[in-house]
C-alpha cells in the first residue's frame, strides 16, 4: 500500500514505525539539563552539531553553562568560547539577549519561565533576539518538555519528497501536519523530529540514498 492509499494520520504513523524500527530509539537532546538544551538550540543555528559540542564543551571547561555564569561572562569571551559553531558574534549576542531576559523577568529562574502555559511560553521565547520558531519549538520541546513539534530542514525534505507537504510552504502549516494528525504527546514529538533528523542526515540527504530508504514503499520521489 503507497501512501496515497492512506489517510494522513495513518500515513504519519506507518512512517514513524518505519523510522523506529529501523533506527530504534534516539535518546534525543543530548545534553546534561535544560538550560544547556537552550544553549544548544541556539548554537545548532546553521551549525553542525559535532561543531556546537565543541562550543558546548569550551563553555563547560570555563565553568559558564549557567544562567548566572553566561549573564556575567563578557560577551567578547563568550564569543571566543563559542567559535567552533560558527556565527560565533551573533550567537554570543543571541545567548546574552535570553539570559538577561530570564535574569530580568525571572529572576534566572528556568523552572519560574517554564510555568507559563505552552502557548505563552511559545510567545515569550519568540519575542527574544534571536529565537525564531524552530529555535523555540526545540526549547518547547527538549527542555520544557511540551508537545511542540519541530520543523527543520530534513522535515520538510522528507515530508516533501512523500507527497504530504501542505500547499503552503510555511512553517506552521507543516507544523499542523503533524500537531493535528497525531496525539500531541510529547515523547511521540521528541521521538519522531529525532528520526526524522536521522534520516535526514544518512540516507533522505539533498543526494537521496533511495536503495538504503525504509520509506522506499511509500514514497513517489
Amino acid at each position: 500500500m503507497g501512501i496515497e492509499d492512506k489517510d494522513t494520520a495513518a500515513a504519519l504513523i506507518d512512517i514513524y514505525n518505519r523510522l523506529f524500527d529501523r533506527y530504534g530509539p534516539q535518546r534525543w537532546w543530548p545534553a546534561d539539563g535544560p538550560f544547556e538544551v537552550i544553549v544548544g538550540a541556539i548554537l545548532t543555528q546553521s551549525a553542525a552539531w559535532t561543531n556546537v559540542e565543541q562550543a558546548i564543551s569550551n563553555l563547560k571547561g570555563e565553568n559558564a553553562l549557567t544562567p548566572e555564569a553566561l549573564h556575567d561572562l563578557p560577551i567578547e569571551r563568550l564569543a571566543f568560547l563559542i567559535r567552533p559553531s560558527g556565527y560565533f558574534n551573533a550567537k554570543a549576542l543571541k545567548l546574552k539577549s535570553f539570559v538577561e531576559r530570564l535574569d530580568r523577568k525571572y529572576g534566572g529562574d528556568l523552572n519560574r519561565l517554564f510555568t507559563l502555559d505552552t502557548t505563552s511560553l511559545r510567545q515569550e521565547l519568540l519575542s527574544i533576539h534571536g529565537v525564531g520558531e524552530e529555535t523555540a519549538d526545540s526549547i518547547l520541546l527538549y527542555a520544557a518538555r511540551r508537545p511542540s513539534f519541530v520543523i527543520d530542514a530534513y522535515t520538510k525534505r522528507i515530508v516533501s519528497r512523500l507527497g504530504l507537504a501542505p500547499s503552503k510552504d510555511s512553517y506552521g502549516d507543516f507544523q499542523a501536519l503533524f500537531t493535528q494528525n497525531l496525539p500531541r504527546d510529547e515523547r511521540l514529538f521528541n521521538e519522531y523530529h529525532a528520526l526524522l533528523v536521522r534520516h535526514g542526515k544518512e540516507v533522505c540527504r539533498k543526494t537521496p540514498d533511495c536503495p538504503r530508504c525504509c520509506l522506499r514503499t511509500l514514497c513517489p520521489y
